[in-house]
């Protein structure tokens, strides 16, 4: 190997070496409600009323996304008339075109300003750091956009059940969007709960996800499909995964906050933090990719940037190179 190749393999993300493939399974959650669950990619999931069925977001591309059309035409052949997007990454969203018939894809108004500030660059920074799952990628159309969206919250009647879209609070991103269904007490939370999976929070308003999974907990769902990992069954399962997904994140921000009272350069900080949550989190899959980011907008943040600044591909590598290098 030569010194350019090896310098190479030393900086990659930690993603480009994860070459393993992940088949989701369906899992049925409730009366007509199915999670689409994978070890730890992405996690989405459907909904089958009395004349369509409503996704829960996609997949990272068509490719992958006919594999998803394929299992839901398992259990219904009703159309696929609505997408809801519970934010905006690209790993969620850029399946929306093998979905033919859809008729609507529903966001939050954070999302749909989301898509418009930095929809292009979110894509694009992606594909470079999950090659896996952007297999296909040249079939991608073009940024997923809402065809409807709302402010703070929205309900879809499918029949008699209704499936309640809400947005808590600034969190995973600006846009943040639940799928509550009060009559069977199942949630899919997006990537505000992750389930013992890595939490990223590039993209993050840190501070204010903590009121954000309180006002989720205060729902008291029974079952939840997290943004990764397994489904969580029973109030106590749900109520933990959100407790440590906010233990994850306060322990981020204490050990950034720590490194910069004691006058820290961001690597200092981000030394410091995989110090502290390496023995707590750190067999948790994703950690060693999403650490590096995480401590970036923990550094932003506390220094005063309220607003996350726009990942590209070329900023997430010199990110990656200066403290992984």
């Amino acid at each position: 190997m030569s010194a350019a190749s090896s310098t190479q393999a030393k900086v990659s993300f930690a993603s480009a070496t994860d070459t393993r493939e992940q088949k989701p399974q369906l899992r049925e959650l409730g009366p007509g409600v199915w999670g689409y669950i994978s070890d730890f990619d992405p996690n989405c999931g459907f909904i089958v009323g009395d004349d369509q069925v409503v996704l829960i977001d996609t997949r990272p591309t068509p490719r992958m996304a006919r594999d998803f059309l394929a299992d839901i035409r398992r259990v219904t052949d009703k159309p696929i008339r609505t997408i809801v997007l519970t934010h905006y990454h690209a790993v969620r969203v850029m399946g929306a075109s093998a979905f033919a018939e859809v008729e609507q894809i529903i966001a939050s108004q954070g999302t749909l300003d989301w898509i418009r500030e930095r929809g292009q660059a979110d894509f694009d920074s992606e594909v470079g750091r999950f090659p896996r799952l952007f297999a296909g990628v040249e079939e991608v159309p073009g940024l997923t956009r809402p065809t409807v969206s709302f402010e703070r919250s929205m309900s879809l009647w499918l029949g008699r059940r209704e499936v309640q879209l809400k947005c808590l609070g600034r969190g995973h991103s600006g846009g943040d969007t639940v799928a509550w269904l009060p009559d069977c007490g199942v949630l899919f939370s997006g990537d505000v709960v992750e389930n013992r999976c890595g939490v990223y929070a590039g993209d993050a308003y840190i501070q204010d996800w903590a009121g954000t999974l309180d006002a989720v907990a205060a729902l008291r769902p029974r079952v939840l499909v997290p943004g990764r990992g397994a489904v969580l069954q029973g109030e106590a399962a749900c109520a933990e995964a959100v407790a440590l997904t906010q233990e994850f994140l306060s322990t981020l921000l204490s050990s950034v906050r720590a490194g910069m009272a004691a006058g820290d350069s961001l690597h200092g900080c981000f030394q410091r933090a995989e110090s502290a949550m390496k023995p707590r989190f750190g067999d948790w899959p994703v950690f060693q990719h999403v650490l590096p980011f995480d401590v970036s907008r923990a550094f932003d943040e506390l220094s005063g940037i309220e607003h996350p600044r726009v990942w590209t591909a070329e900023r997430d590598r010199e990110l990656w190179d200066q403290l992984r290098g």
